[in-house]
């Protein structure tokens, strides 16, 4: 790795332990230091996770969305859900719900995660986008 590129990742490894302590400031109990474990956990795919949609009128459901699965609400109304099948397998799911749905998340089993310590992820791969840099002189 060249000089430019070893100081890049410096600069962008410490910017996120940074930013990974300001957002950890928050975390004051017991059931705050558990509950960010359990999330960090999920988001990296270790959670066994049940998504159900039930439509409230009917009582119906309408999606199931079953594994290590991550899951968001980006827009109101609909929830996106990316699961990992496996070691490089990843695919996104989108629900679009209607007025009268509603959505459970269920984590399958126990996970290990200590109130005592805080868990951070860092992806030094995922920090710093793919560039090239051309060190010479023009022709």
């Amino acid at each position: 790795m060249t000089k430019p590129r070893r100081i890049a990742a410096l600069v962008a490894i410490g910017a996120a332990l940074g930013i990974a302590s300001v957002a950890l400031v928050g975390c004051t109990s017991d059931a705050d230091k558990a509950d960010q474990n359990i999330k960090t956990a999920a988001e990296a795919f270790e959670v066994q996770r049940t998504i159900i949609g039930i439509n409230g009128i009917t009582g119906q459901t309408t999606f199931v969305a079953e594994g290590r699965c991550s899951f968001e609400y980006p827009k109101a109304r609909r929830v996106d859900v990316t699961c990992k099948y496996g070691p490089d397998e990843y695919r996104k799911h989108v629900f679009i719900m209607g007025d009268q749905d509603s959505v459970t998340v269920t984590q399958e089993k126990a996970i290990d995660v200590s109130e005592y310590h805080t868990r951070i992820i860092l992806k030094p791969q995922n920090l710093l986008p793919e560039f090239d840099i051309e060190v010479g002189e023009d022709e």
